[in-house]
């Protein structure tokens, strides 16, 4: 038996070290938590995704009494951007959370697995790497396409 050994490279950034764009990208993504609707979690996750041509969209988790009636707030931006800008790539996606507590986590939140695997079909889609920054208050992760994240994606291709 052969072991394979898979590695991920994950920057860990102070906002100082961010760049404006991907600040200001960061900040629509904690606005968007604010426009969460998580009665049942209490916990509020907002996106936020750049394209090619500079438009700006947010997305935040809208849940359902009726689970898993209810949507990621990554799935929420994910699918507007293909369903209005259809020919733009996705070029940057920011995620922010609140914990039950109403506050913006410490730590960054990563995408669910479901998330992850729209993500894989984003970057198939735009023929390219999507930049992922995962915000917490003490450090933002940046990942450069979600290979780090899905080592072994799934894909037709």
């Amino acid at each position: 038996m052969q072991e394979i050994e898979l590695k991920s490279t994950i920057k860990a950034c102070q906002p100082e070290e961010l760049t404006t764009e991907e600040q200001h990208l960061i900040e629509l993504a904690i606005e968007a938590t604010g426009r969460s609707y998580s009665p049942y979690s209490k916990f509020s996750v907002g996106a936020a995704v750049r394209l090619d041509n500079g438009v700006e969209i947010t997305g935040s988790n809208q849940e359902n009494v009726a689970y898993p009636s209810g949507l990621c707030a990554e799935r929420t931006a994910l699918f507007y951007a293909g369903a209005q800008y259809p020919d733009q790539p996705i070029r940057m996606l920011a995620i922010a959370a609140r914990g039950t507590d109403g506050e913006l986590t410490e730590e960054p939140t990563g995408p669910c697995g479901a998330c992850r695997q729209v993500i894989i079909e984003s970057e198939t889609r735009a023929k390219g790497p999507i930049r992922i920054l995962l915000y917490g208050k003490k450090i933002t992760y940046v990942i450069e396409g979600i290979t780090p994240l899905m080592p072994l994606t799934f894909s037709e291709f």
